[in-house]
């Protein structure tokens, strides 16, 4: 008996290794077919899950991915019309239902903890595995600068499958071969002059079947792929008809106003609505708990924002303020310092060499220490969100980086199966990582239940938005380094402190425990091209209780800074050129060498700059891209920091449209200079001190420096667009000042003595 029930359990544990190796081994799940049809209006064929086809012959592009102004919704739309060959002019887009075809796999795949250069088997069996996990169990999601690289694939094969099936129509109802028909703008062209348009065959079409092979485009066929084609989205927003969450007006709405405990994390211990109550246009005064890792508060539910928003202001709270009120900024800088200081090693995520044993030997060692602290994302649309609750269904409009979550977020709050809950995804007011969170629209689901029946449009004032962010976090980092006796780079040592972002993320979002290193936290430290002789770089997690999260380029935003301007230090101690120096570090990377030369020649390197001026360098691989930046700046009468110019070179793999990538490295310049050169959260007793622009300020139209880019040909995949300019701008504006007035800035925002 006992023979026999052992062996039954090891037959079956040996039954079950070999179907999860089997699982293992398939390929990804398709990404073609969504589970339920798509929604059709009339006139309408679906091909497959991302593209449908009008008699008319407009083609709809199924788009999964947030429109935040990073033009995804033209250069997605792209991807498929040119496998399509589809007539340009007649291309549209749609926002796409939930469904797991859509689950961004780019991003959790990046998000490995793996170096660049490490291709091993190890690597691959890890990114094949999360890749079929998330295939199945993944969320929607628009970020890490992910989405081209994402569906670089999927969108092609659709356009591309589309394409065929619209081939068999054709040459079925003509009765000639299909190898004898070809596709152009829009139109099947047949053997003997026949052309039929894309509409009249799509009904047909759609019957055939979606392909189980299509062979897809090379570079050289490419028609649209590489041009600058005009943005789908500009018309729509110069007219006013592009809706952002903040411009939905469905019938009967109502508006809420909220103030929340002004300690992070607080809630309210009572509240007296008498007065508030009694105001005109109210409808309901209520408080709201935290929720999702944001702040408990009181909100007003009116007929007019105004009277919301006035109502609000007479509301009586008394707040319970929870864990964090005895927190601070400065105290929590001085942990991570301390942190540090007590000889924690972190976990390495890069090491090669005896880099202990280099220093040892070194000529000259250099050491040094810098510092970044909290920043808001402060988009230009504040947090907002409406919500309609109906006869046990659900509709929200939101601006959201992460529907899926956003629809799971609103079935909790609201006890409804997820089902049951409708979101229309809007444009995006900007993102920056702050609209990956859902507290805010869990919360005005919260409230849109107090007024049932009814739409409630929830938003938030500059002020709320400010002061109840999910933070970037602070970090410290300190730098050993030794030359040898000719300059040349020895040992690199870089051990930094902070807080993880993961692991808070898995928690409030998915209820999850956070477990092994974090990639964000040493993103931009370990992960660089440069060819160290010895080194190790570590990054030690704090537990801090301040809500983080991901911030426009997360860890690369900070360490980019951290790691340029220590490289800088030490070109300086041997007495080389910044530019020489790093291209002696990059002879086994010849893109990185080649992005470097080319901003060189860009911007004159090694030409004088003007009197009074004076111009630094950095280098930074982020999000599989290449960018390197010079910046030239000068200093005011009142020691205010001028940038007056940037040049910029980027290899980011096939550049899809170039002059969509060229105004995303201008956004992520000028965004990265705000944070250089103002951004800064401080935290005083658990409270936010910034308000509001005035005291952290974005950069003016004055202030903004001209700026030239170079996008690279490449002929390798895409990589991530929306991010990879940011990193480098704070380093090449403090290397420059210090060029320029012998002051070396170590921490941000830079600020001269």
């Amino acid at each position: 008996m006992t023979s026999t029930r052992r062996n039954f359990i090891l037959s079956s544990v040996a039954a079950a290794g070999a179907l999860v190796l089997g699982w293992a081994v398939l390929p990804p799940r398709q990404r073609l077919l969504t589970d339920e049809p798509l929604p059709l209006e009339e006139g309408q064929a679906a091909f497959n899950g991302w593209v449908k086809i009008a008699a008319d012959g407009t083609v709809t592009v199924i788009m999964s991915k947030s429109e935040m102004g990073q033009g995804v919704l033209t250069s997605l739309s792209m991807l498929l019309a040119d496998e399509l060959d589809a007539d340009w002019s007649r291309v549209t887009t749609e926002m796409a239902p939930i469904d797991k075809i859509y689950n961004n796999i780019s991003v959790v795949v990046d998000g490995l903890p793996f170096h660049p250069d490490s291709q091993g088997l190890v690597r691959r069996t890890a990114s094949h595995l999360t890749a079929k996990v998330m295939g199945h169990v993944g969320v929607m999601m628009t970020g890490g600068s992910s989405s081209v690289k994402d569906l670089w694939l999927p969108m092609r094969e659709a356009g591309a499958a589309a394409r065929q099936m619209l081939l068999a129509a054709a040459a079925q109802q003509w009765g000639v071969a299909l190898a004898d028909c070809r596709t152009e703008r829009g139109q099947v062209l047949g053997p003997s002059g026949q052309i039929a348009g894309y509409g009249s065959l799509a009904a047909a079409a759609a019957q055939v079947g979606v392909p189980s092979r299509t062979r897809l485009k090379t570079h050289a066929e490419f028609k649209l792929i590489g041009q600058p084609m005009h943005r789908l989205d500009s018309e729509a927003k110069i007219t006013g008809r592009g809706q952002f969450g903040i411009d939905v007006m469905p019938p009967g709405l109502l508006y809420a106003a909220v103030t929340m405990c002004p300690t992070l994390g607080g809630r309210v211990a009572r509240f007296d609505a008498a007065q508030a109550s009694a105001a005109p246009g109210v409808r309901q005064v209520l408080a709201v708990e935290p929720l999702h890792g944001g702040t408990g508060g009181v909100a007003v539910i009116a007929g007019r924002p105004w009277q919301a928003q006035r109502a609000l202001a007479t509301v009586d709270v008394t707040w319970d303020p929870g864990a964090l009120a005895g927190f601070n900024s400065a105290d929590a800088m001085n942990q991570l310092a301390q942190t540090l200081d007590s000889g924690a090693k972190g976990f390495g995520y890069f090491s090669t060499g005896d880099v202990d044993a280099a220093l040892q030997g070194a000529a000259r060692t250099v050491n040094a220490e810098y510092r970044a602290p909290y920043l808001a994302h402060a988009t230009m649309e504040p947090m907002n969100c409406t919500v309609l609750l109906k006869d046990g269904q659900a509709s929200v409009w939101v601006s959201t980086q992460v529907p899926s979550m956003a629809r799971d977020a609103v079935a909790g709050v609201l006890g409804l199966e997820p089902e049951a809950v409708t979101v229309n995804v809007m444009l995006l007011g900007g993102g920056f990582g702050r609209r990956l969170e859902v507290d805010f629209i869990a919360q005005a689901a919260a409230i849109a239940r107090a007024a049932e029946g009814s739409p409630v449009q929830t938003v938030w004032s500059r002020e709320q938005d400010m002061q109840h962010d999910f933070y970037r976090p602070a970090c410290v980092s300190r730098f050993s380094g030794g030359l040898s006796e000719q300059g040349q780079l020895l040992a690199w040592k870089n051990t930094s402190a902070g807080q993880s972002i993961m692991p808070q993320v898995l928690k409030r979002q998915f209820g999850l425990p956070g477990g092994g290193p974090d990639k964000t936290s040493a993103e931009g430290a370990f992960d660089q091209p440069y060819e160290w002789p010895a080194a190790r770089i570590a990054h030690e997690a704090v537990d801090l209780p301040v809500q983080v999260g991901f911030w426009r380029a997360v860890g690369h935003s900070h360490q980019a800074f951290f790691k340029e301007c220590f490289l800088d230090e030490m070109a300086h101690a041997a007495q080389a050129d910044p530019v020489a120096f790093r291209a002696a570090l990059l002879q086994r990377h010849p893109r990185h060498l080649a992005v470097l030369q080319k901003v060189a020649s860009l911007s004159g390197w090694g030409q004088p700059a003007a009197p009074g001026h004076a111009r630094g360098v950095a280098l930074h691989a982020s999000f599989g891209s290449i960018v390197a930046q010079v910046a030239e700046v000068s200093v005011r009468a009142d020691n205010s920091i001028q940038v007056h110019r940037v040049w910029c070179a980027i290899d980011c793999g096939t550049p899809v449209n170039p002059q969509l990538i060229t105004q995303q490295l201008e956004s992520a310049i000028v965004y990265g200079l705000s944070a250089a050169l103002y951004g800064q959260i401080d935290i005083v007793n658990g409270q936010v001190r910034a308000s509001n622009f005035h005291d952290q300020p974005a950069l003016r139209m004055n202030e903004c420096p001209a700026v030239a880019c170079a996008v690279m040909p490449s002929d390798e995949p895409p990589e991530g667009v929306g991010e990879p300019g940011l990193p480098p701008i704070a380093p090449a504006v403090a290397n420059a000042l210090f060029a320029l007035t012998g002051q070396r800035l170590r921490s941000l925002p830079l600020r001269l003595a």
